[in-house]
């Protein structure tokens, strides 16, 4: 078979329902929206965990976190896995191109070309310009923080317009009869929030939509959020009061992105092969972008962390909007098998979207719920704990996934309205994501809702026993289940 040519493009801490076509008031991502029309967009996804590597490792191996091992930043090269995305598609002929953010287990000799890691305050060393090495200091000296001004820099300085020009350079130097992959891995939106002109003017403050809720809403749901808004408001006094600047930004920044890709798929149909490309459009992960005062990540499992974006574009694959069914980040890599006509490894944990993708008959039960994980073990903090971190207390910076806000562990399950979660202490939260999307009406303890907390901590459990890790493999034969739909 003629196999695809393969573009996975990965944004960080991207929040889902943030460009027109999803809903959102602004015209973010134009492009992008125009792309994915004419393929299959689904309004339920998810990622595995509200971290970058955790998630990122998800994608390449298929696993969950509780299967692959790494469950915190730090712990990449602890991972526990079969053959991935990698060696898969390596062994299929790929010429295999990275440009971006890694953030994964994964070296640069696993690839043909590698140009990374780009970081959120920093691009590889050996490529930078003068001038690019200055705005990486100035990044740096923002502190992870809102820039109030646009960046004194050209867009030539900014990292997704570099990415792209490493990959369109990566992908004119792959020989036209071979098959590539090439994984645009952008570490914005994520913070510093910072663009130039015209992006910075482009959204203003005052356009920007109400959020769910402020800094009352951490205070309310306790444990992790109020640790965490007491910590940087203690580091940085009044910071909320920048959460509409911090908001236009943020569009700036996904509109900078969408232009880029604008650029590399130009670059793709002027090349010819845009016919033979098959595209997958996801996030590691979501950002409070101002909800519960709170900016990035790190307490907590709030829709806005844990939905991504989630869309697939290209050669058999059906345009659709796709409100149902819950698709998970774990899910990419044995789709991607199934469209090159691999087999999926062992050890893969994840679900081949690849029949719905096409149009072929599945099962919905199979994908009417959807699971996720989040911490490194142990148990959970409590708000006037003050262990040691990797950063100190005193000062302005701060590093929110830390040692307290990812202690201990919870999990998550999403069905219909509904969202359970439940912890290592047997804390139980549940959410009428319908009347109740800031999570704040906890009504885990409600007796007209004991049937719907059975229902739901049932395919909890359910979850629970099909994320038991299939590896090693020894010597017993393991039945398969056709596409991964267990």
């Amino acid at each position: 078979m003629k196999r695809p040519n393969i573009v996975l493009i990965m944004t960080d801490q991207h929040r889902a329902g943030w460009t027109r076509a999803t809903g959102f008031p602004l015209d973010t991502m134009p492009f992008l929206d125009g792309l994915m029309e004419g393929g299959a967009q689904f309004e339920r996804g998810y990622t595995t965990s509200p971290l970058c590597v955790p998630a990122r490792v998800s994608l390449v191996t298929g696993r969950y976190p509780s299967a692959h091992r790494v469950r915190q930043n730090s712990a990449a090269q602890h991972v526990m896995r079969g053959d991935d995305l990698v060696d898969v598609l390596r062994e299929a002929g790929y010429a295999l191109h990275m440009a971006g953010k890694t953030h994964f287990h994964r070296k640069p000799e696993d690839f043909d070309t590698f140009s990374a890691p780009y970081w959120h305050v920093g691009g590889p060393a050996d490529r930078a310009t003068p001038e690019q090495a200055k705005f990486e200091q100035w990044l740096g000296d923002l502190d992870h923080s809102v820039s109030h001004e646009p960046s004194p820099f050209p867009l030539e300085c900014q990292f997704p317009h570099r990415i792209v020009s490493d990959a369109i350079g990566a992908m004119d130097g792959t020989p036209g009869d071979r098959p590539f992959f090439t994984w645009l891995s952008f570490p914005e939106p994520h913070n510093p929030y910072q663009v130039p002109e015209p992006y910075f003017s482009l959204f203003s403050e005052e356009e920007m939509p109400e959020r769910l809720v402020g800094p009352e809403g951490a205070e309310r749901k306790g444990g992790m959020y109020t640790w965490l808004s007491r910590l940087i408001e203690e580091k940085r006094p009044g910071y909320d009061a920048e959460w509409r600047r911090y908001r236009a930004n943020y569009c700036g920044m996904l509109r900078l992105i969408d232009d880029q890709l604008r650029r590399f798929f130009d670059h793709l149909r002027e090349s010819g092969r845009d016919a033979d490309t098959l595209v997958f459009f996801v996030a590691d992960h979501g950002d409070y972008v101002g909800d519960y005062g709170l900016q990035r990540k790190g307490a907590g499992m709030s829709e806005s962390l844990m939905r991504i974006p989630f869309a697939v574009a290209g050669p058999g694959v059906r345009p659709m909007v796709n409100g149902a069914d819950f698709v998970s980040l774990a899910d990419v890599f044995p789709t991607i098998c199934e469209a090159i006509d691999a087999e999926i490894p062992a050890g893969v944990q994840g679900r081949s979207l690849w029949p719905m993708l096409t149009g072929e008959p599945y099962p919905a039960e199979i994908f009417a719920s959807g699971y996720g994980e989040r911490g490194f073990g142990g148990v959970a903090y409590g708000i006037d704990e003050r262990p040691p971190l990797h950063f100190p207390y005193e000062g302005r910076t701060f590093d929110e996934l830390n040692t307290v806000t990812q202690s201990g562990t919870t999990v998550m399950l999403r069905r219909e309205r509904w969202k359970l979660l439940l912890d290592e202490r047997g804390t139980g939260e549940l959410y009428d994501l319908d009347a109740d999307p800031a999570e704040l009406d906890n009504r885990y303890g409600d007796p007209a809702l004991a049937e719907v907390r059975a229902a739901l901590t049932t395919d909890l459990a359910r979850w629970m026993i099909r994320v038991r890790d299939d590896l090693p493999e020894a010597v017993y034969t393991l039945k398969r289940a056709p596409h991964n739909w267990r």
